[in-house]
């Protein structure tokens, strides 16, 4: 039986609208060096008889933020919202990747090859059913 681990990549934020459609051109060092990592991570999984099921980078943190929900009826009025990431964090999640592996020894390797300039957070995906 396989089960399915969360690789959360936090780290210092990144300048994603650097690579989004209509930026200026990133040229091919830039994005080996910041992509490249992250295809020979791929085939590091494949290789540990692992299987990526999902898995995105997230642009950076201007375009998103947190948010403290209200109480009860009031969960969208009463909410407080604030600009990401934590003050007392200079590291956020950046990306992640969601891989099923056949036992927690093969996830604990996974964890430590995820390409990352500051830590990896992993977990067990809850069963559902």
């Amino acid at each position: 039986m396989t089960d399915t681990y969360i690789f959360l990549i936090r780290e210092n934020d990144w300048d994603s609208d650097r690579f989004l459609p209509g930026a200026e051109p990133a040229d091919q060092e830039s994005l080996a060096t910041t992509f490249g990592e992250h295809q020979a991570f791929q085939a590091a999984v494949a290789e540990l008889g692992a299987r990526i099921v999902g898995g995105e980078a997230l642009q950076s943190a201007k375009h998103g933020g947190i948010v403290t929900p209200g109480e009860g009826e009031a969960k969208v009025a009463d909410a407080v919202y604030t600009d990401s990431p934590y003050a007392d964090s200079s590291e956020l999640v950046t990306g992640f990747y969601a891989v099923e592996v056949d036992d927690e020894a093969t996830a604990r390797r996974i964890a430590a090859l995820v390409p990352t300039g500051g830590t990896i957070e992993w977990r067990k995906v809850f069963p559902i059913m």
